[in-house]
């Protein structure tokens, strides 16, 4: 899986921008703020993934209405070229060999990518909103189907929140709780089958990749936290729907009272340890990159083992907070693939690593 060229207009900090890319390794560099980023954010993007930025129009360039993004991808074996037209004010167009898309979920269908950047950092020591964000951008890309149901669950939620948050003043709302929370529950059944599956494929490759970043110096584990009534959370959906039923119900006369959603996966956490202690708590800056950057590295094994290609890797501003010997680690690991790499200077990388080298200055290449 590759994406053999790029091009961007009002995308960023990119007035206008066209590249071809290397098969296997990009070297990205320059100064900070000139937009190494946003590259690869374009073509995070373009899988269907946005890691920066809650609305397209954030993306959008100060003064226009419009951005345009077109990636040429080779996926399975086809070629696809994928187009993105982002608005601000209305929804966004996306194409597939110029078919119209329903949604993001499509383009990862196609498209597949696994990014690491500085921000990743707090996928070990923010609290679990992060680690569900990447267990969601994981799965979405493999698994349609936790695409709709994770969508349709947060639709759900925002209205069930709604109601919640309203019926102090407006009793008669509360007749369509059970309604909202039912759908919930179904939804909420299949992100759990799912979540709990691709954390056990976490489980088999994680702990054996930081192991061999860290010089066996670590153990990692990795537990599932879900709600206390699912007892066997790899069961199909069905059999963990009365299970978040009777969760539900449990803890209905607490949410009006509280007039929030108090019960569902959208509670979900990703449990870190290090050597047996909670690396939320505990790890240093050094220990924490390591398990974070483990645990995209292993999301790449698995994308590799379901689609037998390995995802595009994006790395951004990876290596300078690591020293020599896992430096080498990870240059040595990404190796298969195509990989993009950020970085201030170019003089080691391009040294250590065959490919393609850009120097951006001021959302361009030059």
């Amino acid at each position: 899986m590759q994406i053999h060229n790029l091009t961007l207009d009002y995308f960023r900090n990119y007035l206008h921008l066209e590249a071809a890319f290397d098969p296997s390794v990009n070297v990205i560099y320059g100064d900070n703020a000139q937009g190494k980023t946003n590259l690869l954010e374009a073509i995070a993007y373009l899988s269907g993934v946005s890691h920066r930025s809650r609305y397209d129009r954030e993306l959008i360039q100060f003064g226009v209405d419009r951005a345009f993004l077109r990636g040429e991808v080779e996926s399975r074996e086809r070629s696809f070229v994928l187009e993105a037209e982002l608005h601000r004010g209305r929804g966004r167009t996306l194409k597939s060999n110029g078919v119209r898309l329903k949604s993001a979920a499509e383009l990862s269908g196609i498209f597949q990518s696994v990014l690491f950047c500085p921000e990743d950092l707090t996928l070990i020591r923010a609290g679990a909103a992060e680690r569900r964000r990447f267990l969601d951008e994981c799965i979405c890309q493999l698994r349609p189907r936790y695409a709709q149901a994770l969508s349709e669950y947060k639709r759900l939620q925002e209205h069930k929140t709604r109601i919640l948050r309203d019926s102090e003043d407006k009793p008669s709302l509360l007749d369509a709780l059970d309604e909202f929370s039912l759908g919930m529950a179904k939804a909420g059944a299949v992100l759990i089958h799912y979540r709990a599956h691709f954390i056990r494929r976490l489980q088999e490759t994680a702990p054996a990749i930081h192991a061999d970043f860290s010089g066996s110096r670590e153990t990692l584990s990795l537990r599932y936290e879900t709600v206390s009534t699912v007892t066997d959370p790899m069961a199909p959906p069905r059999e963990i729907l009365p299970a978040l039923l009777a969760h539900q119900e449990a803890h209905r006369a607490a949410e009006i009272a509280s007039r929030t959603c108090l019960t569902g996966p959208h509670k979900d956490d990703l449990a870190v340890e290090l050597s047996g202690q909670c690396a939320r708590t505990y790890a240093s800056q050094g220990q924490t990159r390591t398990a974070a950057l483990s645990l995209k590295l292993s999301a790449r094994e698995i994308f590799q083992a379901d689609t037998g290609e390995y995802p595009v890797l994006l790395l951004d501003d990876v290596l300078s907070e690591l020293d020599k010997r896992r430096q080498e680690f990870v240059l040595n690991r990404i190796r298969g693939g195509q990989t993009f790499i950020t970085c201030c200077e170019d003089d080691r990388l391009s040294s250590l690593l065959k490919g393609k080298v850009f120097h951006i200055r001021g959302g361009a290449i030059v």
